[in-house]
C-alpha cells in the first residue's frame, strides 16, 4: 500500500514514517509542506495520505503549506496527526484555539467511539500529547468527534462524508498504546474503500528488518597493524609521556569505566605519516586540510561529505579487534555545523566549526579485559609495513616502561563545589537568562515548540596549561565519555556523561539522550531521596520522552524499517556530582548508509536542541546572543572500519586565546520554574569551575613518568 506522507517540518515525522512502512509493507513517499506546486505528486498514485504533526497553527501557510490543499482535494483517505488533525478542522471552517492546558510529553487516557481508527481498541488507553492548540467544540456540521481525553479535549474526529480522519495525540510516540493498531485500522479502511488494492498488505516485521547488511570488502590500499600488551596501562601516565607535548593530540578517556558503556580509552597524536588535520568553516563551506610536508589546501565541501569521502578511500578490516576505532578521524563537530543539517546560523563561532585529526597511529586501552593495543594504519606496501612494525616496537617499549614505573598517588582535590562560581563570568546575566526562559514559555504556549534547550556561557581568563586542568577534572568528575583534545591553539577538556551516537562496524546505531539532572545528596538518605524524586518527576519525564521520540525520529531517517527501538527508557544513572535520567535508542542502518550519514541525520543532538528541531533551532538563535561553538556539538571518532562513537559536548571547557569557555543550560518546558532552571544551569558548571579553582590554586604533582623524562 502506497502512502503520501506530508512533513510539516516536525521532529516526529519519521516515527510515523517507520510505523507506516511497518504496517503497509512499503515505505511512504515523504514531501515537505513547502514543496512547490509542480513538485507535488499526483494523489492518484497513492492509496492514502498522512499529514504529520508540526509547529504553529494550521491556518498559517508557513506552518501548514501544501497540506491544506491536499486535504481539500484528496479523494483518497487522509489521516491527520496533531497539526494535521487541526488542519482538517480548519479546512471545514472549524476553530483551532489555545487548549485548556498545553500538553507537551503528557500522557492522557483516551475514550472513543470504537469505530474506524479506534475499532477494537480498549477504552481509556494511554496516549502521548504534544500540543498547545486544540480543535474547539462544537465542531462544524461536516465533522464529528470520535475521541476525547480525560480533560475533555477532542482527541479524534472524522468527516461525515469524506474519508478524512484526525487524531490530536501522537500514535507514533514510544509511550502511546495501540499506535500500530490504529495505523492497521487506517490501512484496512483504505483497502475497503479501494476498488482494487494496489499491493498486498504485508507488514514488515522488526525481525525481517534486522537482517545483517552486506558490507563492502575493505579496500586493499591500506592495512591495519596491531600489537597487544597483556596489561591495561595507566592511560594518563602514558598520554603524558607519549603525547601531551605534541601540537596535536587526543585522548578519548573512559575515566568512569562502566560495563556496557565505557570500556575503552584511546589516545594518540598527529605525528604519523598519514596524519592530516581538517578545520571547517560552515559559513564558507570550506575545509582547510593540512598534511605533513605539504602546504595547507582548501576543499570546498561540507565536513560531512569530506569525512565520508576520505573514510571510504581509507577503509581497513578491523576483524578480530574488540573495538571500532581502528584508526580514523578524531575530533568534534561544533554546534554551528547545524548549517549543514538544514538550520542556517545566525551567529558565527570564534573557534572552527569542526576540527578532525586523521589518526593513523593510536593506543587503545581495554579497561574490561585488562590489556592494551597499539594500532597503526599503513599503506599496503612493504616499506609502509616495515615503518609500521618499527612504530609498534617503539610504542610497546614506551607502554611497557609506563606499566613498570612506580605510580604517584592522585593529587588531592579537596576544593568544595560552589554552584555559583561561574555566575560572575556569565555571558547573559541572571535577569537576562530569566527573561529568555519567559520568552521560551511564550513560544511553548503558542505551539511553535514543545521543548527548548536554552543555554548560557561563561568566559573567564586562565593562565595554566589546559592539560593540567583536564587531569584535575577527570579526577573530580570522572565520566564515561570524557575527552581531551589538543589541536594547536585550541584545547577541549570535557567530562561528558552523555553519548550522542555510537555506530558499530556492523551498522548498529545507538543514542543515549540525557534529560533530567539532580544534585547528589550530602548523606546516603538524601542522595537516595534526590535520585527517586528525579525518576518520578513528571516534568523531567516529559522532557526525556520528548527527546527520546526525537532521537527515534532522527534514527528513523537512516535506519531499516522496524529496527528502531527503545531498549532503556528513563533509567536513573549516578555520576560524581549529579544524578541523571538516561534513555537508550537503537536502530540498524539501512543498506548504503554509513556512520557519517547517521551522524548528519541526527545532528545536532536532540538533547541540546528540543523539538520540533528546526523551528526550535530558530528560536534558540533568536534568544542566545552568541554562537555555542564546540559546546553542545559532538566529539569522538569515525573509524576506518566503519564504526563511530561520539559524545554530546557538555560538562566541557574549551580553551583558546588565554580564555576558558563553559557552556551550560537546560530544557525549558511548560512546567519549568525559571529560577530552578537558572540554578540547574549553574549546577552544570560546578564540576568544571571546581577543577578551574583547584588548577589555579595548586600545581599538579608530576607523575613518575615526568620525573623520569
Amino acid at each position: 500500500m502506497k502512502t503520501l506522507l506530508i512533513d510539516n517540518y516536525d521532529s516526529y515525522t519519521y516515527n510515523l514514517f517507520q510505523l507506516i512502512a511497518e504496517v503497509n509493507g512499503e515505505e511512504p513517499v515523504v514531501v515537505l509542506n513547502d514543496t512547490p506546486p509542480d513538485g507535488i505528486p499526483d494523489l492518484r498514485e497513492f492509496d492514502n495520505v498522512v499529514v504529520s504533526p508540526g509547529p504553529g497553527h494550521p491556518a498559517e501557510p508557513r506552518d501548514f503549506g501544501i497540506a491544506a490543499r491536499v486535504i481539500a482535494r484528496s479523494t483518497v483517505p487522509v489521516l491527520g496527526v496533531c497539526l494535521g488533525h487541526q488542519g482538517i478542522a480548519v479546512g471545514e471552517r472549524g476553530n483551532v484555539a489555545a487548549a485548556p492546558e498545553p500538553r507537551h510529553g503528557y500522557l492522557s487516557t483516551v475514550r472513543h467511539d470504537d469505530r474506524d481508527l479506534f475499532q477494537g481498541l480498549p477504552q481509556n488507553f494511554t496516549a502521548v500529547r504534544y500540543h498547545s492548540l486544540a480543535v474547539s467544540e462544537p465542531l462544524p456540521e461536516t465533522l464529528e468527534a470520535t475521541a476525547w481525553s480525560e480533560d475533555g479535549v477532542v482527541m479524534g474526529l472524522r468527516h461525515r462524508t469524506r474519508p478524512l480522519w484526525g487524531v490530536q495525540f501522537h500514535p507514533e510516540s514510544v509511550l502511546t498504546d495501540y499506535g500500530h493498531r490504529m495505523l492497521v485500522n487506517f490501512r484496512n479502511m483504505t483497502a475497503e474503500r479501494a476498488s482494487r488494492p494496489r499491493t498486498k498488505n504485508t507488514a514488515v516485521t522488526p525481525s525481517a528488518a534486522a537482517i545483517p547488511r552486506q558490507r563492502r570488502s575493505p579496500s586493499p590500499a591500506y592495512r591495519l597493524h596491531t600489537r597487544r600488551i597483556a596489561t591495561a596501562i595507566d592511560a594518563e601516565a602514558a598520554f603524558t609521556r607519549m603525547c601531551a607535548d605534541a601540537p596535536r593530540a587526543f585522548w578519548l578517556d573512559s575515566s568512569q569505566v562502566e560495563e556496557g558503556r565505557a570500556r575503552f580509552s584511546f589516545f594518540g597524536d598527529g605525528s604519523g605519516p598519514l596524519a592530516e588535520f581538517v578545520r571547517y568553516d560552515a559559513t564558507a563551506g570550506v575545509c582547510e586540510v593540512e598534511r605533513p610536508g605539504l602546504p595547507p589546501r582548501k576543499v570546498r565541501a561540507s565536513i560531512f561529505d569530506y569525512l565520508k569521502r576520505q573514510l571510504t578511500t581509507r577503509r581497513v578490516d578491523g576483524a578480530g579487534l574488540p573495538f571500532d576505532f581502528t584508526g580514523g578521524y578524531v575530533g568534534y563537530f561544533g554546534y554551528e555545523t547545524k548549517a549543514d543539517c538544514g538550520s542556517p546560523n545566525r551567529h558565527r563561532a570564534e573557534t572552527p566549526d569542526a576540527c578532525w585529526l586523521f589518526a593513523d597511529r593510536l593506543i587503545a586501552v581495554d579497561h574490561e579485559e585488562g590489556c592494551t593495543y597499539a594500532v597503526c594504519v599503513a599503506e599496503d606496501t612493504p616499506q609502509a609495513a616495515r615503518e609500521a612494525a618499527d612504530w609498534l616496537d617503539t610504542a610497546t617499549a614506551q607502554l611497557t616502561f609506563v606499566a613498570s614505573a612506580e605510580q604517584v598517588p592522585a593529587p588531592p582535590t579537596t576544593t568544595e563545589p560552589n554552584t555559583s562560581a561561574a555566575e560572575p563570568w556569565l555571558v547573559r546575566d541572571r535577569a537576562t537568562y530569566l527573561a529568555d526562559i519567559e520568552a521560551c514559555g511564550r513560544e511553548l504556549r503558542a505551539g511553535t515548540s514543545y521543548e527548548i534547550c536554552l543555554t548560557n556561557a561563561a568566559r573567564l581568563p586562565v593562565s595554566y596549561d589546559p592539560y593540567d586542568y583536564y587531569r584535575v577534572l577527570r579526577r573530580l568528575n570522572p565520566a564515561p565519555y570524557a575527552a581531551f583534545l589538543r589541536f594547536g591553539d585550541l584545547d577541549v577538556a570535557g567530562s561528558s556523561p552523555e553519548r550522542f551516537l555510537r555506530i558499530t562496524r556492523d551498522g548498529i546505531a545507538e543514542a543515549k539522550p540525557i534529560k533530567g539532572t539532580a544534585p547528589r545528596g550530602e548523606t546516603p538518605d538524601e542522595d537516595l531521596r534526590l535520585r527517586d524524586e528525579l525518576a518520578a518527576d513528571a516534568k523531567t519525564r516529559a522532557e526525556n520522552l520528548m527527546i527520546v521520540d526525537l532521537l527515534r525520529n532522527d534514527l528513523g531517517r537512516v535506519c531499516a524499517t522496524g529496527s528502531v527501538r527503545v531498549s532503556r527508557l528513563m533509567a536513573t544513572e549516578t555520576y560524581a556530582t549529579v544524578h541523571q535520567l538516561v534513555s537508550t535508542v537503537e536502530g540498524r542502518l539501512r543498506d548504503g548508509t554509513g556512520a557519517v550519514d547517521c551522524v548528519r541525520a541526527c545532528f545536532p543532538g536532540g538533547s541540546m536542541t528540543g523539538a520540533p528541531k528546526l523551528r526550535t533551532l530558530e528560536i534558540i538563535d533568536e534568544l542566545e546572543t552568541e554562537a555555542r561553538g564546540v559546546y553542545s556539538g559532538a566529539l569522538g571518532y569515525f573509524g576506518c572500519s566503519g564504526g563511530a562513537d561520539l559524545n554530546i559536548v557538555i560538562r566541557t571547557a574549551v580553551f583558546t586565546g588565554g580564555r576558558m569557555h563553559l557552556g551550560a543550560g537546560g530544557a525549558i518546558v511548560l512546567d519549568s520554574d525559571p529560577v530552578a532552571e537558572y540554578d540547574e544551569m549553574l549546577l552544570k558548571t560546578a564540576a568544571q569551575m571546581r577543577a578551574h579553582q583547584h588548577t589555579e590554586r595548586s600545581a599538579l604533582p608530576a607523575t613518575a613518568e615526568e620525573h623520569a623524562r
